[in-house]
This record gives C-alpha cells, structure tokens and sequence, in this order.
C-alpha cells in the first residue's frame, strides 16, 4: 500500500478508536506507533515512541499549564472566584439580565487565572446559577450563559488550547498568550450584549438586580482584589517582558497560594485537594501531548496535509476560501469531538495547509481556538452544556443547548470580526515582540 492509502486508514482507525471511548491520546499514540511500523519498520516506530515521549515531558514551556491549573485550583478552593462573581454584580446587576452578564465578566476574570473551559463553567456555575434560579431567572438564559462564559476559558490567557497550539506547532506561548487577549475581551462584550438583548425582548428571563452604593461596590472589589492582583501581575508581566510565561505561572500560582493561606481561605485538606486536581488535569494535559507528538511523524511520512494543501489550492478557492472550508469542518468535527482532541488531531493537518496560503500563525491560533470553543457548545457532543448540565441540576440538555444559540451567534460574529480585521488578534503581540 502507497503512504498515502495507510495514512487514510491511520485517519480513520484514530476515529473508531475515539468513537470505541478508547482515550483520544492513546488513540493517537496507537494509530502513530502502527503507522510508523507499518511504514518504516518496527525499529523506527520504537524509536519514534521513545524519542518523541520524552522531548514532549522534557518541553521547559509546557510547565506553563499545570501551573496555572494550579493557580486555578486554588483560587476556586479558597473562594477567590466567587469574590470576582460578587464584584462583577455590584456593578452591572442592576441592568437587564445583570446577573446573567455579571457571570459572563466573573467568568472572563477567572480565566484569566485558570486556563481551563471547564473548570471555568464549573466554578462559577456552582456560584451563579443558585443565586439566577432564587431570583427567577430564565433556565436558558441563566445556564446558557455560563456555559458559554465558561469557553473563554479556552481563549483567555493563560489559555491550554494555546500552550497546546504552541507546542504542536512551535510557536511562542507569550506571542499566542497576548493574541488571545482582545479577542477575549471582544467576545466577552458581546457575550454581554447578547444577555442584554435577550433580557430586553424578554424582561423576565433577566430581572433587573438590586442597585448597589459607591461604597458597597468598592468593598467587592475589595474582596476580589487578591486574585485580580495575581492576574494583572502574570498577565502583565508577560505583556511588559517582565516574566516570561512559564516565571508568570510559576509566580502566579505561589502568590494565589500563599494569599490563600496567609487569609485562612483554605485548609491544608482543601489545598491537597487542588493539588490532586492539578496533577490528574496534568497527566491528561501531558499525555495529550505525547500522543500528538506521536502522531505527527506519522502523518509527515504519509505526506497527508502536503496532498491536502495541494488540492485545496487546486480547487482555486484561494487563502479565504479555504480558510472558510477548514472552518466549516471545524464546526462539524466540533459536534462530535472535544476541543482538546479536536486541537491535538487536527492542527498538525491544518497547519501547514494555512501556513502555505500565507496567513500569519499566531492569527490562524486564535481563528482555531475561537472554532474549537464553539464546539464546546454546540450539539450533540457540547462539553460545556453537559458540564453545566451537571452543576444545574434538573435543567434539561435541550433547554441548556437553545439558551446557547444566541451566544453562539455572538462567537461567529466575533471570528467574522477577527477574519476581517487580523489586527484584533496581532496587535498587542506585534507591539510586545516588534
């Protein structure tokens, strides 16, 4: 058989693997191992095991994700989240659908220190959507907006979807951390209006919150100022080339720590209970990692993304036509695959495919992961909705999925904005690295 026949088959036998819930990095690791071997040889498939599982775990900017998964971990166990949540409230609570929107900027700050999409949904879903459904929020509306806050997870920086871009395509973590931070914010604000306008057609989908005094308001932010701290100093840092990202997560997680002990806001079975969190998250992180290094061998032998790239030129589409043709395959993989094993199995394809039309990589990494976050919420496989889904309880999946249409619209429109004008994403890396 031609490389290309037994790289179709690779392809195909790594999605009956993942459909066979065989784990999406040791499916990867199978179907690169197998492929090497049936290439080149046993002795090379080893080699390639070997060699690439250890430069993988040996990479010095990978430990940039458990660290802020860390940081992450214990903010949520000692509180700090719902300080961000109650000052996000105090300020915006008193508009239409103002809890909904105070989520919605509750969960951008907190992925800002966290890094995970569904960590992200889980911590502020167990702090807003009690205090939504006691105040008559609409169900669509209230979980709708915290699963879909919960992607920014994915987008914000310190984001994992662009440390495993970063890896996979051996781009810089500070360049793509800094990308992801006006796309963040622009989608956030639109988030927001989105509430707005669902909470105006409907008014009691959204009550309007209590107003608060000048004072009350300063106090939350007060009491969410430790965290907001952490995060401007990481993030900051990183912006003004103070920290490079791996000391900025390092940092950031021993400050987030010793502010938790240091204000009794977590026990040491607590702490011991993020960090347990932290490691298992890893592990998954770092396996994910090995297989994808695995895999990519094996689709270079096979010379797949090289034919592909040459036949979408071939169909004379051009740079934006075929941009809009991987989109779309995104957006359908997105109803059946996770977002992590969607980024780990597709990129190594993609990228040399955007890259050989000429568009800038720290761009296409946004493009990719604002595609990606959209699979999180959309049917049938929307990790976010079943995440939520768990936190709300007795919320149907069908009323989470209709409540996160209108937030959906507002990703498309905000990719539509970054495709138009790339500039949204490369500004601030272009005036940090020149």
């Amino acid at each position: 058989m031609s490389p290309m026949t037994i790289g179709l088959i690779g392809i195909a036998s790594l999605f009956i693997l993942m459909l066979l819930r065989m784990p999406v990095a040791f499916a990867m690791m199978c179907v690169g191992f197998f492929g090497m071997w049936a290439l080149e040889g046993l002795r090379s498939a080893g080699g390639v095991v070997v060699t690439e599982s250890f430069s993988a775990v040996a990479s010095y900017s990978l430990i940039v994700a458990p660290m802020f998964v860390l940081l992450g971990n214990v903010s949520s166990a000692a509180g700090f989240s719902a300080g961000l949540y109650d000052a996000a409230y105090a300020w915006v609570g008193r508009f239409r659908g103002g809890l909904a929107s105070a989520s919605v900027i509750a969960c951008a700050a907190f992925a800002a220190v966290c890094g995970s999409s569904v960590a992200t949904a889980v911590t502020l879903g167990k702090v807003a959507l009690p205090e939504m459904r006691r105040l008559g929020y609409a169900p669509g509306l209230s979980t709708g907006a915290i699963a879909a806050g919960g992607t920014l997870g994915f987008l914000i920086p310190p984001s994992t979807g662009f440390v495993l871009y970063a890896i996979l395509t051996e781009q810089s973590i500070g360049r793509l951390f800094m990308a992801g931070v006006v796309p963040g914010l622009l989608l956030t604000g639109l988030f927001v209006i989105v509430v707005w306008i669902v909470a105006t057609l409907n008014p009691e989908a959204g009550p309007r919150g209590e107003p608060m005094t000048i004072r009350e308001k300063l106090s939350t932010v007060k009491r969410s100022a430790p965290l907001l701290g952490v995060m401007v100093l990481s993030i900051g840092g990183i912006y003004v080339g103070v920290f490079t990202p791996v000391e900025a997560s390092g940092i950031g997680a021993a400050l987030v720590i010793l502010l938790a002990f240091a204000t009794r806001s977590i026990s040491l079975a607590g702490f011991w209970r993020a960090v347990q969190d932290t490691l298992r998250t890893s592990a998954m992180l770092y396996t994910i990692v090995i297989g994808a290094n695995v895999l990519n061998p094996f689709f270079a032998v096979t010379r797949i993304p090289a034919v592909l790239g040459e036949g979408l030129q071939g169909l004379g589409l051009g740079a934006y036509g075929s941009l809009a043709v991987i989109i779309f395959a995104y957006i359908i993989l997105g109803m059946f695959m996770d977002g992590l094993a969607m980024l780990v199995v597709t990129i190594p394809i993609v990228y040399p495919i955007m890259m050989s039309f000429g568009f800038d990589p720290i761009w296409f990494g946004v493009v990719a992961v604002i595609v990606i976050e959209m699979g999180m919420i959309t049917p049938p496989v929307g990790m976010n909705v079943f995440v939520v889904r768990g936190v709300a309880g007795d919320v149907p999946l069908a009323t989470i999925f209709k409540g996160v249409m209108p937030f959906l619209l507002a990703m498309i429109v905000a990719l539509l904005l970054i495709i138009i004008f790339p500039q949204i994403a490369l500004v601030l890396p272009n005036s940090m690295f020149g």
